[in-house]
């Protein structure tokens, strides 16, 4: 097999997301100087909006364009107590405005609606609709179908021709677990792995910070900010968590080449960490006002709440099951009295079944034990000088055994996977559960080493134009050892030392 390009940490992750010096057009952004609230930076439209010339914007009091009063109450109440966005309302040429708070150390950023671009669909008009959600992804009892009822109840309530969730991996690709969609407008994804360049790690550090990322229409004409400059800061302000921030023009690209016109993602957290994201595509341009974003990024709490739940269940009954076997197998090397009549018996289960692995090995004082189908003696000798050399003196495990380490190759068949527990490093003492190959097929929603496609002058790029299946057979891996597992390898480590010490002073 070969491997794959790695764009994602290759290239795409060290874009500057965070510092995209322009804003979408569906709002306006003012940063305020926190001490007196003089305006030192807006976005150009902003200009519309107060009607009046930049120049006699910047510098000026917020108060002589909008009523302060709620903002200051939000400060008192809010400052340094919040690093989250908090909703607020300006009253700007007689017009209640919703808007967004962002409390700096220096500065405020405010993010204003523009009621003209905005849907009409708010919290009221939805409420119904999210409480019957939040129920129906309450009462899921497993991942699969919290996935399909959140993107189902996602697509009612915001109105998006198209709705998926995909669930990344542990090297960030994203397969899709969920979809529903506009039958034959938009492509179906099912089931198709898309590269982690798609969501870059610079990408995914900002859905750590925002729950959701709006793209109401992918051929916004950008707005600058002026000045240019932060006089504060005296460099480009962060816009990491602004809604409004502008969108790269690869991913405009990438948009346009699946034929979506507005997109919003929405994230998945499990354990603090970005666990997957809820895609949704429009034909067409498609506009969330400020509240119904706040409903977004409610069921993305929920959602979240709800997988992690799940998750830590199933770790939990993973992690009871191996300890009553472990309990059990030690229970029986105790019985007899012998370390390998304990862990390989004739009758009942042994080792292999605690690991659900196909063989074992364990290389104790001198002398190899064999149980089930393991590699031929000559591989387990040059394996166990490999480890030595590896200095593996706590417990490894690996699902691609052949990737790294060479040898392993001509054996995939039946040692694509190892679970290796140093017993005795020095002396090369060590019990070795092996797991065989499982061919594995990706459908990849197009070519992943074609993912990024630089121009002759090597410095422009664009993203793949095709999403058409890409199909990929992975060979020499096997099923992946869970943490759970490892745990309890440690434990069982140990166990096999003092039991084997404690048999050598008899």
């Amino acid at each position: 097999m070969v491997k794959n390009k790695n764009f994602d940490s290759e290239f795409c992750g060290s874009l500057p997301l965070h510092h995209i010096n322009v804003v979408q057009s569906y709002g306006y952004l003012l940063i305020v100087n926190k001490a007196d609230l003089n305006i030192l930076q807006v976005s150009e439209n902003v200009a519309n909006l107060f009607n009046t010339d930049l120049p006699q914007i910047i510098g000026q009091s917020i108060s002589k364009f909008t009523d302060t009063e709620n903002l200051q109450e939000l400060l008192r109440s809010y400052n340094g107590l919040s690093k989250e966005k908090i909703p607020a309302t300006l009253t700007i040429n007689n017009e209640k405005l919703p808007a967004l708070l962002h409390l700096k150390e220096a500065y405020l950023i405010l993010e204003i609606e523009n009621r003209a671009a905005a849907s009409e669909r708010s919290f009221v008009n939805v409420f119904g609709e999210v409480r019957y959600a939040i129920a129906a992804i309450e009462h899921a009892t497993s991942v699969e179908e919290v996935s399909r009822v959140a993107i189902s109840e996602l697509r009612k309530v915001t109105g998006f021709d198209g709705v998926m969730m995909y669930r990344f991996d542990n090297e960030w690709n994203g397969t899709v677990i969920a979809e529903d969609k506009v039958d034959d407008e938009l492509e179906h994804y099912m089931g198709h792995t898309f590269p982690a360049s798609d969501v870059p790690k610079q990408a995914r550090e900002l859905y750590l910070k925002n729950p959701y990322r709006l793209i109401p229409d992918r051929e916004y004409q950008p707005v600058r900010l002026y000045p240019v400059i932060n006089p504060v800061t005296q460099s480009f302000i962060d816009l990491s968590d602004c809604n409004l921030r502008g969108v790269a023009a690869v991913h405009l690209e990438y948009l346009k080449n699946m034929n979506v016109q507005a997109s919003m993602s929405i994230r998945v957290v499990y354990q603090g960490q970005l666990w997957g994201l809820i895609a949704c595509h429009h034909l067409t341009p498609h506009y969330l006002s400020f509240e119904l974003c706040a409903v977004c990024e409610l069921l993305s709490s929920v959602i979240s709440n709800k997988i992690t739940s799940i998750l830590y269940k199933e770790r939990f009954e993973e992690e009871t099951k191996l300890q009553r076997e472990q309990t059990d197998l030690i229970a029986q090397v105790y019985s007899k009295n012998d370390l390998i009549d304990g862990l390989f018996p004739t009758e009942g289960k042994g080792l292999a079944n605690l690991f659900d692995s196909t063989g074992v090995v364990a290389i104790l004082n001198g002398t190899t034990y064999t149980n089930g189908v393991v590699p031929d003696k000559d591989f387990i000798g040059d394996m166990v000088l490999w480890l030595q050399s590896k200095v593996v003196k706590t417990v490894y495990a690996t699902d691609h055994l052949p990737q790294v380490y060479e040898d392993a190759a001509s054996v995939a068949g039946v040692a694509s996977g190892v679970l290796v527990l140093p017993v005795d490093f020095a002396k090369g003492d060590f019990v070795i559960c092996f797991r065989p190959e499982v061919v594995k097929e990706i459908k990849w929603g197009g070519n992943p080493n074609q993912a990024i496609n630089f121009e002759a002058d090597g410095k422009n790029y664009h993203p793949r134009n095709s999403f058409k299946i890409w199909q990929e057979q992975v060979h020499h891996t096997s099923n992946a050892w869970t943490p759970q597992e490892m745990r309890v390898a440690d434990v069982l480590r140990s166990f096999i030392y003092e039991f084997k010490t404690k048999q050598a002073l008899v």
